[in-house]
């Protein structure tokens, strides 16, 4: 099992966002609280093409530094 990150960072909000997901929606939600995410910023479908929380790049540094691994796959 493992939790991944991607590079796909895109602007909003005057931020550069990416992805995080995981093999499980278990394993995702016990590491996004981990890290000091809300489960109410979980996306999945229909709102989302899949399970997933959206990343700030300094989220995305404080994920891959707590093992998420970092991909250029896009979800």
């Amino acid at each position: 099992m493992a939790v991944y990150v991607d590079d796909a960072r895109w602007e909003w909000r005057g931020q550069k966002w990416c992805h995080l997901w995981a093999d499980t929606a278990e394993e995702l939600h016990v590491f996004a609280s981990r890290i000091g995410l809300r489960r109410a910023w979980f996306q999945a479908p229909p709102k989302a093409s899949w399970e997933h929380y959206d990343l700030t790049e300094g989220k995305r540094w404080q994920a891959i530094r707590a093992g998420a691994v970092p991909t250029d796959r896009y979800g």
